[in-house]
């Protein structure tokens, strides 16, 4: 099994990609970076983890939030992540959280044929 973790902001319709990712992947665990007010309206399911940031911080600041998030929660050497959701900003600092911690990543996306790997 593998880990997800992905951006849950802004973006029309995205949240919905989100969780079709969650349902139809097979995830032990899964980290979903966000606001407070994704936090408390995302429907999460088990096995899933809301962190929530302060979204519109510098760039810098909003990597090392993440870095310090997700310090110590991942065992693999690579995880899943999908950027449809969120801006330009949240995915640079996110790839860069996970780069910094040593983290590889494979990108993901739900397309006609299911979730394939981009």
């Amino acid at each position: 099994m593998a880990t997800l973790i992905s951006c849950l902001s802004t973006g029309k319709g995205t949240w919905g990609h989100v969780n079709r990712l969650i349902e139809d992947g097979k995830y032990d665990h899964i980290f979903l970076i966000t606001n407070d007010y994704g936090k408390e309206n995302f429907n999460k399911g088990k096995n899933t983890e809301l962190i929530a940031l302060n979204l519109d911080q510098g760039l810098k600041e909003l990597r090392d939030d993440i870095i310090k998030n997700l310090k110590g929660k991942i065992k693999e050497t690579e995880v899943d992540t999908n950027f449809i959701s969120g801006t330009g900003r949240e995915h640079m600092a996110l790839m860069a959280a996970l780069l910094k911690l040593g983290i590889g990543i494979r990108l993901k996306a739900l397309t006609k044929e299911g979730i394939e790997e981009i």
